[in-house]
């Protein structure tokens, strides 16, 4: 009778930590969605200031080219308006990075309390709890990851869209309206400005094609990896000034289209990476195809990084980079192999099967 008696009372402050603890994990759970909502109303408003940013600072350029024949209100107000873009774009960029500071806190918070919880009931259970990785975030499934990843990468690619194309068709209109303005006043200054808006007509085009090479290269499709790779790897060079050498061995030949996409996607992304964040100044690209078997490699002598830290984020993660790329090159029966440290550079080697159903 005794024991009956003193068993509630000694469970009674566990069940209510519990439900405290169960209570503060659900407000935690709902706080982070508030504040992904406002990350993405946020992230939003960035790219829209972004854009008035460059607008507005385009429209100030053409105006100064043409400081004599523009009023000087129309010059102080878009001077003024580049201004108030910038400084707004400013602030929102600091709420943003408040934001996803305190997003990384809650989450590293619910962590904590989800841990709790899983050690009271595998306790109650007569189980043992099983140990979490110090420091570890909640892993994302990896469906939901790539969905995420492609999510974010169309919005990057939107944001280019903007930025690049759409920008210079903008400037292309502005300059074909001082063009109209001049031919009544000033036919020779209408012809030079004729000339240079030809100029950059043939500039925007050429921006156009190079986007949509990096979106997909036509050429992928029609003559294979080796010769889309030795174009990207060429345009790569004129654009960056980075020395990168490219060697091909082994049998030159074509496979299934997904796997060279595959490839190719692997060789873009790690050239992207030592240039954005390694800022290399060297990289070398290999590329081996012989025994059923495609081996490709790109090292560089940027800054290096540590690989531990960034597959075990990878759960957080809604880029596509690395973890990603590994995942995928998993899917398909390959791995990835990657050495680094910091200031040390980086040297990514992938090995696929060139058929279905094998593996490496």
């Amino acid at each position: 009778m005794n024991k009956q008696r003193t068993e509630p009372a000694a469970l009674t402050p566990m069940k209510q930590l519990v439900e405290e603890s169960q209570q503060e994990y659900n407000r935690v759970q709902q706080q982070l969605k508030e504040i992904e909502m406002l990350i993405q109303q946020t992230s939003l408003e960035v790219d829209r200031l972004s854009q008035r940013n460059a607008q507005t600072t385009n429209r100030l350029k053409q105006l100064e080219m043409h400081f004599d024949t523009v009023p000087r209100s129309e010059i102080q107000e878009v001077y003024n308006a580049a201004q108030d873009a910038q400084k707004r774009l400013f602030m929102m960029r600091g709420q943003l990075e408040k934001l996803q500071s305190d997003q990384q806190n809650y989450q590293r918070y619910a962590l904590h309390l989800k841990q709790l919880l899983d050690a009271v009931g595998a306790t109650q259970l007569g189980e043992t709890p099983a140990p979490a990785a110090a420091g570890a975030l909640p892993e994302t499934p990896t469906v939901v990851r790539i969905i995420e990843a492609q999510e974010q990468e169309r919005q990057r690619l939107v944001r280019q869209m903007h930025d690049g194309p759409a920008q210079s068709l903008t400037n292309l209109i502005l300059q074909a309206e001082i063009c109209e303005r001049l031919f009544d006043n000033d036919s020779a200054r209408a012809r030079s400005e004729l000339g240079n808006l030809k100029n950059a007509v043939t500039s925007t085009f050429q921006k156009v094609r190079d986007f949509m090479f990096d979106l997909r290269p036509m050429m992928l499709d029609d003559l294979g990896l080796i010769p889309t790779l030795k174009r990207y790897v060429t345009n790569f060079v004129e654009k960056s000034s980075i020395a990168t050498n490219l060697i091909i061995t082994g049998t030159e030949q074509r496979f299934v289209p997904y796997r060279e996409v595959a490839i190719f996607r692997v060789i873009q992304e790690l050239l992207t990476n030592a240039r954005l964040h390694a800022h290399a100044s060297r990289i070398q690209v290999t590329l081996d195809i012989a025994n059923g078997l495609v081996r490709t490699s790109v090292e560089d002598n940027g800054n290096g990084f540590d690989p531990n830290e960034v597959f075990a984020a990878s759960g957080q993660r809604r880029t596509i980079g690395l973890p990603t790329q590994r995942e995928r090159v998993g899917m398909l029966g390959g791995k990835m192999i990657v050495e680094s440290s910091a200031g040390r550079g980086a040297k990514v080697t992938v090995e696929m099967p060139l058929l279905d159903g094998e593996k490496v």
